[in-house]
């Protein structure tokens, strides 16, 4: 804002408080208009593989960025390398590879000078950074770039062994970036052709190096092999000294090699012999599996059959032990409405005007008056043929008001029918496919076994057992929970 000019002369009393104001809002308006320049290195940022780097910004002229957004990014605003919002580090969203990585150093932030730690560099973070800075009114940013360099490993050169009338000798280094210039020299430091070159990356982005050279002269003689980073224009060198008798010596050894070549090719024809007497073995041994493979299926279908009489039997024992089973009102939900003979129950369509007690449900629930402490107990409960149902065993001690999750972590153990589908209650749910749609549950509590068993009664079988349930000592109880216009009844 620029003001020409003021009225001259004396500045009556009540005209005071106006040009208070008229200069804190001009004070303000300067404050919040500040721009400033975001500066960073004008040449690229050297760091060495491994090491940690710190990457320096800041602003010009030197205000205060406390409370300042700052944040450092790669080629994209929301590439993430790390980020310093309303006073501390919000890095929720940072890119993976950097997390653990990156320490904002905010010493002299309130000089506008702020900086990056980047730690253990890696060949991957090369390349360009921006250091963003936002105020309420203005935001700048810069660009630098981070050059990464890796001086590897002192070459190792080995005997590989006699090839084409030479000596077969091999130079590799390791962790070096970016990819190195190899060569072998001579002597007098002439270089010499290399056989083969790799230079394949390693697991952590370094370069791998490997050259092979072969040495024909039979002369005393020193090879040398020179490994060069570039970018740093540094280099490695190792020497090795060829005594003139080493080509016979590896040529006596390439012989030794050739006759033991011999052995082994004798040794594989005896193998084919053998192996051709274990084929016939082994054509026994089929047919015997032959016959063992038909005696284990007579043997599985034996087992089928007993598995049928075992669950007859599982039945026939729950029979055995029938309990009569009543409903209890005082823990039925108030829009349940439980029949006079306390045998059945269904879900009404408006709240009856029942006692809000302790032990009254305020999910569509309810407990049988039977408690059981001990012993083997049965009873049927008819489900009907649709809607959704629960049946089932409770601890007396769960919980009755708020939501309910059925489980036996909640102390439930039940089956239901949700739409067409058939679940156990465990924590997750078991579905329980059933190739026929039960009209009658038969409910089987074992309390000392802390076993609780659920059977279809039209076709007589097993749907699903819970086993080690997990009473603890406590009261056992009926579960019921009713779905809209579903009538659950207790068989006599």
């Amino acid at each position: 804002m620029k003001v020409s000019s003021f009225p001259h002369g004396p500045v009556m009393s009540s005209s005071l408080p106006g040009y208070i104001m008229f200069f804190i809002i001009l004070s303000g308006h300067k404050v919040d208009s500040a721009q400033f320049k975001v500066i960073g290195p004008e040449h690229p940022v050297m760091a060495t593989a491994g090491e940690d780097i710190v990457l320096p910004c800041h602003l010009s002229p030197r205000v205060s960025a406390e409370s300042m957004e700052v944040r450092w990014y790669r080629s994209q605003f929301y590439a993430l390398v790390h980020l310093y919002r309303d006073g501390d580090t919000q890095n929720e969203r940072q890119m993976p590879e950097y997390r653990g990585r990156t320490e904002f150093l905010r010493g002299d932030i309130a000089n506008g000078s702020v900086a990056l730690r980047i730690r253990h560099v890696r060949p991957s973070d090369e390349g360009q950074y921006r250091c963003f800075f936002r105020s309420s009114v203005f935001h700048e940013e810069s660009l630098l770039e981070l050059k990464v360099a890796g001086l590897g490993s002192a070459p190792l050169i080995s005997v590989e062994g006699y090839q084409d009338g030479g000596i077969q000798m091999v130079c590799r280094s390791a962790g070096w970036y970016p990819e190195p210039e190899v060569q072998w020299r001579d002597p007098s430091g002439q270089a010499l052709t290399s056989l083969s070159e790799t230079k394949p990356r390693g697991a952590n982005g370094l370069f791998e190096t490997q050259s092979s050279i072969i040495i024909t002269e039979t002369s005393n003689q020193s090879l040398s092999c020179h490994i060069r980073n570039a970018l740093l224009n540094q280099e490695k060198e190792s020497t090795v000294y060829i005594a003139g008798n080493l080509h016979a010596k590896i040529g006596k050894i390439q012989a030794e090699k050739w006759k033991l070549l011999e052995n082994i090719s004798d040794l594989q024809e005896e193998i084919r012999r053998l192996q051709a007497e274990i084929g016939k073995h082994l054509e026994n041994i089929s047919e015997l599996h032959e016959e063992i493979r038909a005696h284990l299926e007579n043997i599985s279908e034996l087992n089928e059959k007993i598995s049928g009489l075992q669950r007859e039997l599982e039945w026939r024992k729950a029979l055995v032990c029938p309990t009569n089973v009543t409903m209890d009102p005082n823990t039925a939900n108030a829009q349940l409405v439980v029949s006079e003979d306390r045998k059945s129950v269904r879900r009404g369509i408006a709240r009856q005007e029942v006692p809000d007690n302790p032990e009254r449900f305020h999910s569509f629930c309810l407990l049988g008056c039977e408690r059981f402490t001990l012993g083997k107990h049965y009873w049927e409960v008819e489900v009907g043929d649709g809607g959704f149902w629960a049946v089932g065993v409770a601890r007396e001690s769960m919980r009755r008001k708020g939501g309910i999750r059925f489980n036996p972590e909640q102390g439930i153990w039940a089956v239901e029918r949700c739409g067409d589908q058939y679940r156990a209650l465990t924590s997750p749910e078991t579905p329980m496919p059933l190739n026929e749609r039960p009209k009658k549950i038969g409910v089987y509590l074992d309390y000392e076994a802390e076993c609780v068993a659920f059977y279809d009664t039209g076709n007589e079988t097993l749907i699903f057992t819970f086993m080690s349930a997990s009473f603890t000592g406590e009261t056992i109880l009926p579960f019921f929970w009713v779905g809209i216009g579903v009538l659950l009844k207790i068989c006599p």
